[in-house]
């Protein structure tokens, strides 16, 4: 049904789907169709997001969620909320649904806080911030739909309160294998490996 597999609730299937395509708000049977809507509707909260993002706004888990719900709102009736299913990609288990709650405080207090916003960081200390809570949220993996563009949109962010401009992802793309490694590293505590996807991102 999706590309992750899931557990318990919100893992229904929209019906006429054959079980393969999420239940939404639009009666979309069709994976294709629903990607393009998701992938549109994804560029409209670019806009938004950049149009009046201040260098010095602190960002946090609240905005997150905000973001996530105008973007995924019209199509889901979960968006902007903490998933309630376990989710695994590739044999990899992302945090279980009932530490997230705790994981998004430690988030924002540990990480978001400290680390944002970057204005004023010299670039070094702007992608090893980037890098680590890039690590984090992709961990928690707090949504149940949408976290690496998320977690992308909050890195740009980001890279654009520190002067450094929006990332391109193409290296990650291309180098899933480098960029699922330094998730990996990431638990470990070295977040090495992500500070150079990073800057590759950055053409620093």
């Amino acid at each position: 049904m999706s590309r992750y597999r899931v557990t318990g609730p919100q893992g229904g299937a929209e019906p006429g789907s054959d079980g393969r395509v999420l239940v939404n708000k639009l009666g979309i049977t069709d994976q294709k169709s629903l990607d393009e809507a998701e992938a549109e509707l994804l560029l409209m909260l670019y806009e938004a997001v950049f149009a009046d993002l201040r260098e010095d706004r602190p960002l946090d888990v609240a905005l997150l969620k905000h973001w996530h719900r105008r973007w995924l709102g019209s199509l889901y009736d979960w968006a902007g909320e903490e998933r309630q299913v376990n989710l695994q990609k590739g044999g990899f288990m992302f945090a279980a649904a009932q530490q997230i709650p705790h994981l998004l405080q430690a988030l924002d207090q540990k990480w978001l806080q400290r680390l944002t916003p970057c204005c004023g960081m010299d670039d070094d200390a702007a992608l090893r911030a980037i890098a680590e809570i890039h690590v984090e949220l992709i961990l928690i993996h707090p949504f149940r739909e949408g976290n690496g563009r998320i977690a992308r949109l909050l890195a740009d962010a980001m890279a654009y309160q520190a002067g450094i401009g929006l990332l391109d992802y193409s290296d990650w793309d291309q180098n899933k294998s480098a960029y699922i490694a330094a998730i990996h590293a990431g638990l470990e505590g070295d977040y090495q490996p992500m500070v150079e996807r990073v800057r590759r991102a950055a053409a620093i």
